[in-house]
């Protein structure tokens, strides 16, 4: 493959040999065209002049010579059989029969007659014209004038030659400019390629300035376009990878916690189960033992199940509120007594007042649940409930949130301490976050180390829309 200087080069030198080609035709055919043209006209005067004499000489050889001589034409005098009887350039008796010419032949019907041929006598190309003419004693001669084509050759090599100088200075000029100019491009070209080479080694700062063409210009321009392209196609992919690898680790999470969290009350449910098949007459009341251990532990994988596909549910939009008037504070009450009867040995308190609100019972009594229930896990004091008109609050005196971790707490599968499950695969507080969105308000933690936090949410969007107050 060619280098662009080489191209230049080439494409102007053959620009030039085709165009000094060209010329020379033209100039040949142009000149040849001419001469033809002019000798014409002249062999006719010629031929006018030598009428009379023809007519009236009686040796036509002299005549032919003295013609010859004075106007370097080639005179040839026929008889009206074909026979020349006169020549002035050649041996006349070794010329063959004449009537066939066509200028001869011409002549008979016509003033004259006239063409151009190659001479095989003479070895050159001739104009010959030829015109009838009677002598005064009335013999029919036909009288022929010729004019020797050589010169137009001879003129054509002179003009060539004259031309191929001029062509060769345009040439050696329009080389030079065609390498100037190529070295320009070559420059921009260089300038480019190690452009890309910056951005294949994606320092997408790198700098692009084509110095002496505007096609480059816009190569350049567009080239920075595509290098944005890139550089943003490069963030988004780096960030999309990233979120890939936290998807990856949420997923290695996700399992990890559905496998630690299962495989304790499946193991519990199956070593009891082998010893119930392994011993058909084991003590009842250690049967009996053995079957409500089952029963416990398989509602504890039942109630994991249920909260795991509840969060997928709300994480995906696939469950709807439906809102209902009702007093939120007789739910506290008996969600308090509820699990102050699981927990026997905790204490729980509620202080609280009568409010009624507008909302998801089913989905409000799980918040209040899980927000005791969580607190009950990270905390061995006390837990307090309040309800007051604006918000319901739940207040641990527990090991309290790290303020890195506040941001984390209400993640999917997130625990304050990694190696703590506590019968629990971390979705209490995200299934709270999900619900308290659709109800348009949020959780509120206010936590502090070694002494204890709080939970709350405030009730002032459970109203029915249409008793909303207008901002």
């Amino acid at each position: 493959m060619l280098k662009i200087h080489q191209l230049f080069f080439l494409n102007v030198l053959g620009l030039f040999v085709a165009a000094l080609a060209i010329a020379s035709l033209i100039s040949f055919f142009t000149l040849k065209s001419m001469i033809i043209e002019d000798g014409k006209v002249q062999l006719l005067r010629g031929i006018e002049l030598l009428e009379v004499p023809v007519s009236e000489t009686g040796n036509f050889d002299r005549l032919a010579a003295q013609t010859a001589k004075k106007t370097g034409y080639r005179v040839t005098i026929i008889a009206e059989d074909g026979t020349v009887i006169a020549e002035s350039d050649t041996d006349k008796k070794t010329m063959e029969n004449h009537l066939n010419r066509i200028e001869v032949m011409h002549s008979m019907s016509a003033s004259y007659g006239m063409t151009v041929r190659y001479s095989e006598t003479l070895k050159t190309d001739f104009i010959y014209i030829a015109k009838k003419i009677t002598t005064h004693k009335h013999q029919t001669l036909y009288l022929r004038l010729a004019m020797s084509l050589k010169n137009v050759m001879d003129h054509f090599y002179a003009l060539w030659i004259k031309f191929f100088a001029a062509f060769a200075i345009l040439t050696i000029i329009a080389l030079a400019i065609a390498y100037n100019i190529s070295k320009k491009a070559r420059y921009d070209i260089v300038q480019i390629t190690r452009y890309l080479d910056e951005i294949s080694a994606k320092n997408y700062r790198a700098v692009l300035k084509p110095e002496y063409f505007r096609e480059f210009l816009q190569i350049s321009i567009m080239l920075k376009n595509l290098v944005k392209k890139l550089h943003n196609r490069d963030k988004q992919k780096r960030k999309h990878t990233a979120k890939l690898r936290l998807i990856n680790k949420q997923q290695n999470d996700i399992l990890s916690a559905i496998s630690h969290e299962f495989k304790n009350p499946i193991a519990a449910i199956m070593g009891y189960a082998e010893t119930l098949h392994d011993d058909p007459e084991i003590d009842p009341k250690i049967r009996e033992k053995f079957l409500d251990k089952i029963i416990t532990n398989t509602h504890r994988v039942t109630l994991m199940l249920d909260r795991l596909a509840l969060s997928v549910k709300l994480e995906n939009n696939d469950l709807s509120i439906k809102p209902s008037a009702f007093d939120i504070g007789e739910v506290c009450a008996e969600i308090v007594s509820l699990l102050q009867a699981k927990y026997p040995d905790r204490k729980i308190v509620y202080n609280g007042i009568s409010k009624t609100v507008f909302a998801d019972k089913t989905m409000i009594e799980l918040v209040i649940t899980n927000l005791i229930d969580n607190a009950l896990k990270y905390s061995e004091e006390e837990v307090t409930l309040s309800l007051t008109q604006t918000a319901i609050s739940v207040n641990d005196k527990g090991i309290g949130i790290a303020p890195a971790e506040l941001d984390k707490i209400t993640s999917k599968f997130y625990r304050v301490q990694k190696n703590r499950w506590d019968n629990s695969m971390g979705l209490g507080l995200s299934i709270v976050s999900y619900i308290l969105k659709l109800h348009d308000t949020i959780l509120n933690i206010d936590s502090t180390l070694g002494i204890g936090s709080t939970f709350s949410f405030p009730l002032e969007n459970f109203v029915e829309k249409s008793k909303k107050p207008s901002k």
